[in-house]
Parts: C-alpha cells; structure tokens; sequence
C-alpha cells in the first residue's frame, strides 16, 4: 500500500473552483471572467544580478496587443487576447480560456534605472528586465592607511 501525502490547500482549490462554477452557472454565466470583461496574466518577479525581472505569462497575445510603459515609478503592462476567430458562438460546447483586455501594474523601487527597460516575449512569456541604477550597485571601499 502506498501513502499518499495529504494536501488540504489543494482540496480547498478544488471546492473554491466548484463553488465559483455554480454560482456562475446559476446566473446564466459561462465564466466569471467574462462577465467582468477582464482577466490577470500571472506574474513571478525576482532579482537577477543586477537586474529586477518580471515574467508574464501571456499565452496566445499577439506581441502587436501588448503595451508596456514605465511612468511616475510605475510599470504597466497593457493588452489584449482576443476569441478564436474559428470558434463561432453557436459551435462552442466549452469555453475556459479568458479573453479580453489586460491591465497588471508595478510600484518599481527608486533603486532601479527605468530608462533603460528591455522586453522580449518569447513562448507566450513575457520578460521585461529592469536594470539596477549604478547607485544603487554595492561598490567596494578601499582602506587607507592613516
């Protein structure tokens, strides 16, 4: 017999998910997100040496859809996933996958040079890299003899 490790937050997923698909059913709705127009890519962000970076998934946004911009300290990342165009309304038995416009927004810390932010989208992912300003790097102080 083999023992199988018990994890309760995974439990309390699979009854959020449940509760969530039953009250959206009892309201005609097929989807939570669909009725808000919106949805939230995940995001992971970390330090890399000296770089700060933040991945996105975005799967099936057209690079084209996207917007980035670095304002007042603060990064924002602005688009759009739009519906398959061969899934016609009456045709679809199940639909899952959220679409519609995208807003996720970030307090960048005043260590950071925001002039020199670089983005590639590669995979569906989303990687915007944020250089640390020179004068926030840690910089070696030589002793003298007095």
């Amino acid at each position: 017999m083999t023992l199988v490790r018990w994890e309760p937050f995974r439990d309390l997923v699979g009854i959020q998910e449940r509760l969530n698909r039953l009250l959206s059913e009892s309201m005609g709705r097929t989807n939570v997100d669909e009725a808000f127009g919106a949805w939230v890519p995940p995001v992971d962000i970390f330090e890399k040496g000296d770089d700060l970076v933040i991945r996105a998934e975005l799967p099936g946004v057209d690079k084209n859809d996207m917007d980035i911009r670095v304002e007042n300290g603060v990064l924002q990342i602005h688009g759009e996933r739009k519906p398959d165009a061969d899934m016609a309304e009456g045709s679809t038995y199940r639909r899952e996958r959220a679409h519609g416009n995208f807003t996720r927004s970030f307090a960048l810390p005043t260590t950071v040079d925001a002039s020199r932010v670089v983005a590639k989208y590669r995979d569906g992912v989303l990687e915007v890299t944020i250089p640390k300003a020179e004068s926030a790097k840690p910089k070696k102080v030589q002793i003298e003899l007095a």
